[in-house]
């Protein structure tokens, strides 16, 4: 593949060394820390030290990696195309499978509520394991849920699990009962989900599609509920642009330069003060020439992300 090569514009942030040498699938940072974990195409997983700049190690998995996300500050969890849920440890460079999928496994969370890793699959499943079990599979699953269709994206709060498949599909879910969804919905959206993710708050989830839109739920479904405010949160698309969005208003608060390629993931660190940025080619277009893959690291300034006062009408004298 031949990649253009031109410079990020001065105001994209700080640009991590060691990228990845090809597509970048999900990044994360830590609950505590600036680590930022990142999955990619080129069947790697990577533990970067923001603060430092530095590259803490990686892992070398069969396929692609598809997703990762943390355990602690130096472990974490992965899965990819190679159709296994491995658990990583990076101080000590330990390894383990601890199960597998019949296909690609397209994503991973862990909840810290039950202690359990959740993963979901092309193969129209999401299975529930336990990291503390002893080694193999039929110790370390705690239990399989089909799905209408492929599992393009998870997300949790609480104990509560959003599953968004394909064909628009939306489960949700109370780890603590999986036999079945507590509601199942369809997107809002006209067009086929791309991300799902739930408010820090726990009251609903935002879901995104491929043409660009994204969609405010909430889980509770009285009109009073509906009536909430939404917050501040960000997007990142195939043109290159991250907004920042007002939720509440429905209006875009602010709109970072242009980034050298595809924006293919977003991560706000524990404080809010930071957002990794991973500028790599989506392939929305096919095979084409296209800019390296970059992780970029910007600090957030207030004006950026408060949302604005409502301008009232003055009364009548």
């Amino acid at each position: 593949m031949i990649k253009n090569m031109s410079l990020p514009p001065p105001s994209a942030g700080r640009e991590l060394a060691n990228p990845p040498s090809d597509g970048i699938s999900n990044l994360r940072f830590s609950n505590t820390s600036d680590h930022l974990l990142v999955s990619s195409w080129d069947k790697r997983v990577r533990l970067y030290d923001v603060s430092t700049n530095s590259l803490k190690g990686e892992f070398l998995h069969g396929g692609a990696v598809l997703d990762c996300c943390f355990h602690d500050d130096s472990s974490g969890f992965s899965v990819g195309s190679d159709n296994k849920v491995r658990r990583i440890v990076f101080n000590v460079g330990k390894e383990d499978v601890l199960g597998m999928h019949e296909k690609p496994v397209r994503c991973v969370e862990y909840s810290y509520a039950a202690g359990q890793v959740i993963t979901g699959s092309w193969d129209k499943t999401v299975k529930c394991w336990d990291p503390r079990g002893a080694s193999g599979p039929e110790r370390t699953q705690v239990g399989t849920y089909l799905q209408p269709e492929r599992v393009y994206s998870l997300s949790l709060v609480g104990n509560r699990l959003v599953v968004a498949t394909a064909g628009r599909h939306v489960n949700i879910y109370d780890l603590r009962n999986m036999s079945q969804p507590e509601q199942r919905r369809e997107s809002s959206l006209k067009y086929q989900t791309r991300c799902v993710r739930s408010y820090p708050n726990g009251t609903g989830y935002a879901l995104s599609s491929v043409e660009g839109r994204v969609a405010m739920e909430f889980f509770d479904l009285s009109e009073a509920a509906q009536a909430k405010n939404y917050g501040t949160f960000a997007t990142g698309g195939c043109d290159g642009f991250v907004n920042i969005w007002d939720g509440n208003n429905k209006k875009r608060l602010y709109q970072y330069s242009k980034y050298p390629s595809s924006i293919a993931a977003l991560s706000f660190s524990r404080d809010g003060q930071l957002l990794a940025v991973a500028s790599s080619y989506t392939f929305e277009e096919g095979e084409k020439s296209h800019e390296p893959e970059a992780i970029f690291v910007r600090n957030v300034n207030e004006i950026e992300v408060k949302p604005k006062p409502k301008a009232y009408p003055n009364p009548a004298a």
